[in-house]
């Protein structure tokens, strides 16, 4: 018979095409891959997860693809370094070129001999743009869901970012457990109001792992949480941008505003100017979807994406 507890606890997410996990060794590390195999030889489409995420995090969005046009795809999702089931180094902090170093290392083992398709969410996103320019022979289309890249900096802010790295380095990084992964699923919720319960549940058991003394953990390194002491250089991304030679889909969420999270110091104004640079972009907003809008709509986004990877 049903209790209260089982009326009121989510529907549980339904995963329409099951991944295979497996590792590929990656410069010194046990980087953990999720692979959609493909009854075709196509392009395999590879996906890059954001800040403080996992690749589990694309599920929806694959199964959505599913439902579109079947197991046609080869797709890939890799956790990065200190996230998911991906090895943690030896590190004080995360340097932007380690991303792009894996992500060649996991391309090489996977797909030496042929181009991809990429797509990147948020720090993905922000990898994927500065590797499609770097080289722009392996990749064939490129996918940048809201990585818009980091406000400009200034040389006078250095010795303040590395007298900030330094006094956090005296501190152990910590991230707080959870109770329960229904902890984990209602702080996913918090975080974005527009995640559904039962995508919520399903998440935090990718998100988190239960520890011995029974609290759960995010799967991530916390010194993830320090700051970077190596300032974000503007112009060098965007000469990395002005090389990305292949056509570029660029989608956000109608609720995102960079205002939020940079106040006046990145405009929109600013990012407008930094996307001019690509020469061939395909731009769409989806309604209603905040910055995880791979989560708010799986099935809208995967129609833009069989459309824009199928266009010949």
């Amino acid at each position: 018979m049903d209790t209260a507890a089982d009326a009121a606890a989510p529907a549980t997410y339904r995963v329409q095409r099951p991944a295979r996990s497996e590792f590929v060794a990656v410069r010194g590390l046990r980087h953990h891959v999720l692979r959609w195999d493909a009854d075709a030889d196509t392009v395999p489409l590879v996906m890059l997860h954001g800040w403080m995420d996992v690749a589990a995090s694309f599920q929806f969005v694959v199964d959505a693809l599913h439902a579109l046009e079947g197991p046609r795809r080869s797709v890939i999702a890799l956790d990065w370094r200190g996230f998911g089931l991906t090895e943690t180094p030896a590190a004080d902090c995360y340097w932007f070129p380690d991303y792009l170093g894996d992500l060649e290392g996991v391309l090489d083992a996977l797909f030496p001999e042929r181009p991809v398709d990429l797509l990147g969410h948020s720090m993905g996103g922000n990898v994927a743009m500065a590797y499609a320019g770097v080289r722009p022979a392996r990749i064939r289309r490129l996918v940048n869901l809201e990585g818009f890249g980091m406000p400009q900096t200034r040389p006078q802010q250095a010795p303040q970012r590395y007298a900030q790295w330094l006094d956090e380095l005296k501190e152990p990084a910590r991230l707080l457990p959870y109770d329960s992964l229904d902890a984990v699923a209602a702080r996913l919720m918090r975080t974005n109001p527009l995640l559904r319960p039962e995508r919520a549940a399903w998440l935090a058991g990718h998100w988190a792992e239960r520890r011995a003394d029974g609290q759960c953990a995010i799967r991530a390194d916390p010194a993830h949480k320090r700051v970077n002491p190596v300032l974000y250089q503007k112009d060098e991304m965007l000469e990395c941008w002005r090389r990305i030679a292949v056509p570029l889909l660029w989608i956000e969420g109608d609720r995102t505003e960079l205002a939020r999270w940079w106040g006046t110091r990145y405009t929109r104004e600013e990012f407008e100017t930094r996307l001019a640079v690509v020469r061939d972009v395909e731009r769409h907003v989806l309604s209603p979807a905040g910055h995880m809008l791979h989560h708010d709509q799986p099935e809208a986004l995967a129609r833009h994406l069989k459309a824009f990877l199928d266009a010949s």
